[in-house]
């Protein structure tokens, strides 16, 4: 994100977060929620220091990332800084920067075959860190898309919880773009609620609202908030 006038794209960002903030607690109360009961995590991938700078100074705390890298490249040196800061992997993760990823989020909401439940468990055990997981559902299975399939997922979960000994708190989706969200959002609620979970990270910038109708803990705005994405950072 460049603009040619900082001051105003940060005064746009906090203008963004508070609309958000407010349909947030709207929606919630719709619904008979306690507004404190959604977190909004601003997915922060693509965005220049410029965009995160203002999204810090207008309060937002939690933050998504795609990448391992391009969060080390965001938010290694900003974290002393940050004590109340939150950093979520909302991208795939391979397993062998399970390591990395576990030195620097403090959520991974990306668990999607046991392979990786390993992973993070040996990964965990060698830094002495324990970020939560979340176990991402392809709810629409589809072939080009992370996630379990919804009739795996079950098995998946008790295998993270009982077999690797992951601190597991809830699942993750993102819909088909084609599709309507809500019967995916009920299909996640569904599947959490049979294995005892009570996090559901599910809606982006186009329905989050819904989301929340359906349950939904957190939910991932990224367009919302920081404008339309612009190609990933890369290292020099």
């Amino acid at each position: 994100m460049t603009a040619s006038n900082p001051a105003s794209a940060a005064s746009s960002i906090a203008d963004r977060l508070a609309v958000v903030r407010e349909r947030i607690a709207k929606t919630c109360v719709a619904a008979g929620r306690d507004p404190s009961s959604v977190i909004l995590t601003a997915v922060s991938k693509t965005q220049a220091d410029e965009a995160l700078e203002a999204a810090l100074a207008a309060g937002q705390r939690v933050f998504g990332e795609n990448r391992v890298q391009e969060a080390q490249m965001h938010w290694a040196a900003r974290r002393a800084a940050l004590p109340d800061l939150e950093l979520r992997l909302i991208g795939p993760l391979q397993t062998n920067k399970a390591v990395e990823a576990v030195e620097l989020f403090d959520v991974i909401e990306t668990l999607d075959r046991e392979k990786l439940a390993a992973a993070l468990a040996v990964a965990m055990a060698k830094t002495g860190r324990r970020p939560r997981v979340l176990v991402q559902v392809n709810t629409g299975a589809e072939s080009q898309k992370a996630g379990v399939l919804p009739q795996d997922a079950d098995a998946l979960i008790a295998a993270a919880r009982d077999d690797h000994g992951l601190n597991l708190e809830g699942l993750m989706c993102i819909p088909p773009a084609d599709e309507a969200p809500e019967p995916h959002f009920r299909l996640l609620a569904e599947i959490a609620a049979r294995n005892g979970l009570s996090v559901l990270s599910m809606g982006m910038s186009g329905d989050y609202e819904t989301a929340i109708s359906n349950g939904a803990t957190h939910v991932r705005v990224g367009s919302a908030l920081f404008g339309e994405r612009i190609a990933p950072l890369k290292p020099s």
